[in-house]
């Protein structure tokens, strides 16, 4: 096992458990109170929170800096991010910046070779795993908190799903609660972990990289391109992931629509040289390969 001693010897921490919980149920309670417009909104905040505020915001954007944006932009997609109720944007940034760091090694949070359940859940509900202190969020992410909307924002990331959720049952009752929130927050964190969990474990590597790094095609449907996680790994500071045609990759399409709208600046891509075959030779991330978009 790489980390058992270090994130393992905590105990489960009861509040993660059970509003973990309570969204699960309100997840199952949406089969029961379906109307179309719950569906609907479901879909869209499936959409805002998991490719505008996890995909282009809190990955793409913050931890990774694969391209930027005016700060309005910033702050907007990181609001977004916190509706997907996986915590605040610092803390998430600190978690994802050790996990690059140590990926599959000792220090790694979410490491599926210390087990797949550990890796998909197992780490969230043990201990304070997504809340650093201030030491590591300094040495981690000193950009984020030289920023005082990002420092006030990790803090109370609680309350915009909180507003959320209080609009939505004013607007079209528990239906519009259970499906936009609940079960749509259900599918997002799932998807999320399956980068963590799934993507170490299945799929195909195009990269030799130092880690257990896989592409999964079916990964990257469900979190709008975050699944091509090999050629991430290969080159994390890129703001594409999907490298190929046939690498569907929702989140790049989205960068490039703010490009198109003046909106981002500054974007870096990995382009394949030559053939695949050429390319499965590099093993670390080759930052000559990156170039910003014209």
């Amino acid at each position: 096992m790489a980390q058992q001693s270090k994130w393992h010897s905590d105990s489960i921490n009861g509040l993660v458990v059970v509003v973990f919980g309570l969204f699960h149920l309100g997840a199952i309670a949406a089969f029961f109170t379906f109307t179309w417009q719950a569906l609907v909104v479901a879909l869209v905040l499936y959409w805002i929170a998991g490719s505008l505020g996890i995909g282009m915001g809190y990955h793409r954007l913050l931890t990774h800096r694969g391209y930027t944006t005016p700060k309005i932009v910033e702050y907007l997609f990181s609001l977004c991010g916190t509706l997907a109720v996986e915590g605040g944007p610092t803390n998430w940034v600190v978690t994802h910046r050790m996990h690059h760091r140590f990926s599959d090694q000792e220090g790694d949070p979410h490491t599926p070779r210390d087990g797949g359940w550990w890796a998909h859940i197992g780490w969230i509900l043990i201990g304070r795993a997504q809340e650093h202190p201030a030491l590591v969020l300094h040495r981690y992410a000193p950009d984020l908190m030289r920023d005082r909307f990002h420092r006030w924002l990790n803090r109370y990331y609680m309350w915009p799903v909180v507003f959320l959720g209080l609009g939505l049952y004013a607007w079209g009752g528990w239906p519009f609660v259970t499906w936009g929130l609940c079960l749509r927050a259900v599918l997002g964190l799932h998807a999320t972990w399956l980068v963590n969990s799934a993507t170490h474990m299945w799929g195909s590597r195009r990269f030799a990289t130092r880690d257990d790094s896989r592409n999964n095609w079916w990964v990257a449907w469900i979190t709008f391109g975050e699944g091509w996680h090999n050629n991430h790994h290969a080159h994390p500071t890129s703001a594409r992931h999907g490298l190929a045609w046939y690498e569907i990759d929702v989140n790049w399409w989205g960068i490039r629509t703010l490009q198109w709208l003046g909106l981002a600046k500054s974007i870096r891509q990995a382009r394949l040289a030559g053939s695949p075959a050429a390319s499965a030779l590099a093993a670390e991330p080759q930052e000559d390969l990156l170039a910003e978009v014209p």
